[in-house]
């Protein structure tokens, strides 16, 4: 599996440090986003069905719906790595994470079928990644007004997928 070294500071916006600073220091982006899935797979699916319905306070994510949202995180900024990595120069649009959330239907959708639609997006942005080299991997592209590194946006996908794993462990879990 091919290496994609951690972006620099300049390459990223600030708060996207709270994600990439998540990750080792260590090149293996696409073995980590591999194995992150798999495991992430496997403590989900090991929680009791109510827990996945579960919210730790008012107007709080499901377990099912925060699952929906990095799935819609990922093709988001795998879309953008792919835009900047063909060298578009028109500044890509933001999204609201909570609109997007309130129309998912993930409370309604099995397990089964959002861990499959998890895997194809995950699949999908290794394989995407694998064919990017080290020019296209430092290119820079423009998104709710952020400059970024395509390298970036991969740090950002794996990191993002953490924080919101770390928050299921501490806030979901306690009760």
């Amino acid at each position: 599996m091919r290496k994609v070294e951690k972006p620099k500071d300049g390459e990223f916006p600030l708060y996207a440090s709270m994600y990439i600073n998540l990750l080792p220091d260590d090149g293996f982006l696409l073995k980590h986003l591999e194995e992150n899935f798999k495991k992430i797979r496997e403590f989900i699916l090991a929680l009791p069905e109510e827990r996945l319905l579960y919210r730790y306070a008012l107007n709080k994510w499901t377990i099912k719906e925060i699952l929906v949202h990095i799935i819609d995180d990922e093709r988001i900024y795998a879309y953008r790595a792919l835009c900047f990595a063909r060298n578009e120069q028109t500044e890509l649009p933001g999204f609201d994470q909570n609109d997007y959330v309130l129309f998912s239907n993930a409370n309604d959708r099995s397990l089964e079928n959002i861990f499959r639609e998890y895997e194809a997006v995950r699949n999908a942005t290794i394989t995407l990644y694998e064919g990017f080299d080290e020019i296209a991997l430092s290119r820079f592209g423009i998104a709710n007004n952020n400059r970024a590194t395509v390298r970036a946006m991969g740090y950002h996908i794996a990191g993002h997928e953490l924080h919101h794993i770390n928050i299921i462990r501490e806030k979901y879990l306690k009760h």
